[in-house]
Order: structure tokens, then sequence, then C-alpha cells
């Protein structure tokens, strides 16, 4: 069985198309710069990588590209969009309303649209691919994969704000935590890794990217994590302050005369590493300028400090809230491509956590999960 992933996001639309039962990509590809007249379409298949601009105006055109670059005579991977079953989208914010992924419908759709105000740059695009995709692949059943679905399962302890309670029951203000795919995916291959059942296991999973989140999974479900109404708490990330007190944010805003938008931006944009740092968001970098004995190094040793403290103090956390550890998880562009990261948590923990508690690195694999989650669904309904 073929099912087709798509993510998209607000200026670009990745895919992957999976063969299920062999569990292996056949074809992947990103068509990026979308509504610009710089768009273009990078794809691998047939062992094959390919590079080319094309005319992209919206989301509905970079389906089309899609369909096109999967079918294409000499470099397309089958004969018609009709051999694929399924198609998974990866879809950001599902609320309260979705634990787990749901083949879409109409009311699936309204419901989606509805939480496009808790995630204003993520579920819009979401939508387009969704419904662009119900016009040129007609007849597919879709299925919408949540990054928030795996976290609906924290304690109200864990997930609300110490807020008037009101603002949760009027406007959902709570914590929501993302990423959940990929928490799910790792903590569920750590389980094989360590050759235990998921059920029986504590274990912590640090996505470690240009966006940052942790997870406390207690026997297989999500009891805390580090993002929340947005994915502006917790770690501290490329961009993004992460934890922040909220009395700077007004403090800031009176001083500098902002705006809530250029706060926002601040916060999210130009914050995390590249803000502590004055280098980069990228960790390749910081790790360069570090070396360096002036200013700029001591700024880029200062940014990585930071990045592993919060890490570890959130491993000690969850370890306290889920009464024990088994092990830790670190996956993602800058949990999986530096060990050195998880061999210093490991040093630094050695007095706090046991020696039994295993520090592994798991690849993440969204797209797979996506790809599982809508195979099994269509199987389910048939």
């Amino acid at each position: 069985m073929l099912i087709l992933v798509i993510n998209c996001g607000s200026s670009s639309a990745k895919y992957q198309l999976f063969d299920v039962r062999k569990m292996s990509c056949v074809a992947r590809g990103i068509v990026e710069r979308i509504g610009s007249s710089r768009a273009n379409l990078t794809y691998q298949s047939n062992g094959k990588k390919l590079h080319e601009n094309v005319s992209c105006p919206d989301h509905y055109v970079a389906m089309n590209i899609i369909a096109d670059a999967l079918t294409h005579p000499e470099n397309g991977v089958i004969n018609s969009t009709g051999l694929i079953e399924g198609i998974g989208h990866r879809v950001v914010h599902g609320g309260e309303e979705f634990k787990e992924s749901t083949k879409i419908t109409p009311r699936v759709i309204k419901s989606i649209e509805k939480y496009c105000e808790l995630a204003p740059l993520h579920n819009p695009p979401s939508l387009l691919g969704i419904k662009a995709c119900s016009k040129i692949f007609k007849g597919t059943t879709q299925v919408a994969v949540f990054d928030t679905s795996f976290h609906q399962t924290m304690p109200p302890e864990a997930f609300l704000y110490g807020l008037p309670f009101r603002f949760y029951k009027k406007y959902g203000i709570r914590k929501y935590g993302f990423h959940g795919t990929s928490h799910r995916f790792v903590a569920t291959q750590a389980a094989k890794v360590l050759k235990r059942s998921l059920n029986s296991l504590k274990l912590v999973t640090c996505h470690l990217g240009n966006g940052c989140s942790m997870a406390a999974v207690k026997n297989g479900i999500s009891i805390d994590t580090t993002m929340g109404f947005t994915p502006l708490e917790g770690l501290l990330m490329g961009t993004r302050s992460g934890d922040l007190d909220p009395a700077v944010v007004f403090y800031l805003m009176n001083r500098e005369k902002l705006s809530p938008n250029r706060i926002s931006d601040i916060l999210n944009k130009e914050s995390g590493l590249l803000g502590l740092s004055g280098v980069s968001n990228d960790m390749r970098d910081i790790l360069k300028a570090a070396k360096d004995s002036g200013d700029s190094g001591r700024r880029a040793r200062t940014a990585i400090e930071m990045f592993i403290y919060r890490i570890e103090k959130y491993i000690g956390a969850y370890q306290a809230a889920m009464n024990g550890l088994d092990a830790v998880i670190l996956t993602a562009g800058i949990g999986e491509n530096n060990p050195w990261i998880i061999k210093r948590i490991e040093k630094d923990l050695k007095g706090v956590v046991s020696k039994r508690v295993k520090f592994i690195i798991v690849p993440t694999n969204e797209e797979l999960l996506i790809a599982r989650d809508t195979y099994n669904i269509i199987k389910r309904s048939k």
C-alpha cells in the first residue's frame, strides 16, 4: 500500500511517498517559496536527486506539482496517482478535541479551522494542503495526524496555568505541547532498543532541533511536556526564548515602546541561541564561534551552557514527576548529530540519576509514523 505524507508550511510543502508494507520511503521532496517568483521543487526518486524552478502561486498548484513529480514519465515512481491509497497530513494543532490521528471529514476540517486561532502560522497551510488534495487525489482517504494529540493524556495539574479558570474555559488557554508525533515515535523506538515493553518504561524524550521540546513519557503516555499554549515555552531554542518571566514582556514593551507583534517577533524569531550568541541559530555555527577567545566566543559558550542547563533541569523535574527514570532519549537535528551533548548530560547527571538509566540517541521519523497511522486508519475502516 502506498501512502503519501504531506507537511505544509506557510511557503513550503514537503512530501514523502511510503510503501508501508515494506516501511520504506520510495520518493520524497519539497516545494519551496510558494507564492514567490523563485519557487522551486527539489525531490529524490529512483536514486536521483533533482532540482527545478517551478511556477507555484499557491498550495493547490504545489500539490499538483507533487502529483506530477510522482508520476513523471522519466523521474516518477508511479504510473498514476490512483495507486496512492491514503494521504497523511501533519497538522500542528488539534486542541483538546483530537486525542489520536483521525480520518479527515468535513467535520474534522471545521475543527482544524477552529484551531487556526491557536496556531495561525501552522493550521491554515495544512488546511490548504488538505483541501487541495481532496480535489487532486479525488476519493483518496486523508488522515490528520496532530502534533498536540500525544500530549492530551497530561493531567490537569500539568496542563493548566495559574490563571483564573475562566480563561481556560472561555479561550482554551492551557498547555497543549507540540512535537507529539516525534516524541511518540522515538519513545516507541527506544522501547525496542531497550528490549522492554513501552508500557513499563519511564522515559524523557528530547526533541532538539531549531525548535526544541521535551516530554515525560510514563508507561507509553505523555504526562508532561515543555512546550505550552504555543511552541514558545520551555527549552532554549534556535530563535525562541523558551521559559521567561511574563513580566519581562510588559517591561520591554514599555521601555522599548514595542507593539504586541514586535515583541512576539523578538521572542519567537530573535531570541534563543541566536539572540544569546549573536552568531546564529545553528548549533554548528555556535560551536565554531565558541572556540574564539574573545567576547563572541564567550557569548557562544554561554548560549551552549544555557541550552544544556535547561535540558538537564527538565530531566530532573521529569524524573521527579514520574517517580523514576529508565532512559533519556535525544533526537532531531541537534540531538541526533551532536553525540557530545548526550555524553555531557550523562556525565553531569551522574550523581542525580541511577546508574541503570540509559542515555541513547534515537533518530526521529515523524513521516513514517504519519504513514503508519494513515495505513492503520484505512485498514480499520475496510
